[in-house]
């Protein structure tokens, strides 16, 4: 069992199979779930897709710029309303992490998703 994965990494992930409107293939994902807690070698994962301009209004989606932290080619946005519970087996290898600054704004749109005010 892996023991190296911690919240606010980006890892690929193999997301597939999938069913109706969930987000599929093999994708970043930031890794959301709390490093404290959990028996079940699952982790709680977020999906990273391609920005596009109408997610500036979407307040559960995160915008990423590519950078030498995070190590994504290209402008994305971190969809909070696809978050998931996956098994470590699907997490393939790590690509990167999001700031601090980042991972805050993560945190602020899973309460919107839940309605957490």
């Amino acid at each position: 069992m892996r023991d190296n994965l911690k919240q606010s990494e980006i890892w690929l992930v193999n997301l597939s199979p999938t069913i109706g409107a969930e987000i599929t293939k093999t994708r970043p994902c930031v890794i959301v779930s709390n490093n404290e807690i959990g028996i079940l070698p699952l982790k709680v994962i977020a999906p990273i897709t391609d920005y596009k301009v109408h997610y500036d209004s979407v307040p559960w989606m995160v915008e990423l710029s590519p950078d030498g932290i995070n190590n994504l080619s290209k402008k994305s946005v971190v969809d909070l309303f696809q978050l998931r519970s996956v098994s470590q087996v699907r997490l393939i290898r790590n690509i990167g992490k999001v700031t601090e600054e980042e991972f805050q704004k993560i945190l602020e749109a899973t309460k919107i998703v839940f309605g957490i005010y």
